[in-house]
């Protein structure tokens, strides 16, 4: 989960930096702090929500496989899988969150002036 998480700020965080003066523009042109956060989560969790999509879909579908590793539970078992898709989708968008955060306060006026 620590990784996952690190891997998700670390892509998030790096988009941001490449778009601060794209997002500094649109602030410029009237976009709202909230409007900004509202759409680096939006790009930051639809990746994540497609590749636990594709996770439960591929733990599913090998469900036979990986049954003699498991102890007590059965492959599609809903509540570790509600279990983990949940921790996952909470660490992901706290990690998705710092960046949009941050994307937020970036001052219109810097960016304007770059271009």
């Amino acid at each position: 989960m620590l990784v996952a998480s690190l891997g998700i700020f670390g892509v998030i965080a790096s988009i941001v930096a490449a778009r601060r003066n794209e997002i500094g523009i649109r602030m410029a042109f009237g976009a709202t702090s909230a409007e900004v956060v509202r759409m680096v989560l939006w790009q930051g969790m639809l990746p994540v929500s497609l590749g636990i999509l594709s996770g439960i879909v591929m733990t599913i579908a090998c469900g036979a496989l990986i049954r003699s590793l498991l102890y007590e539970v059965s492959p599609a078992d809903p509540v570790s899988l509600c279990g983990v898709v949940g921790l996952l989708m909470v660490v992901a968008a706290l990690a998705c969150w710092i960046p949009a955060r941050r994307a937020s306060r970036i001052d219109p006026m810097e960016a304007l002036h770059y271009q």
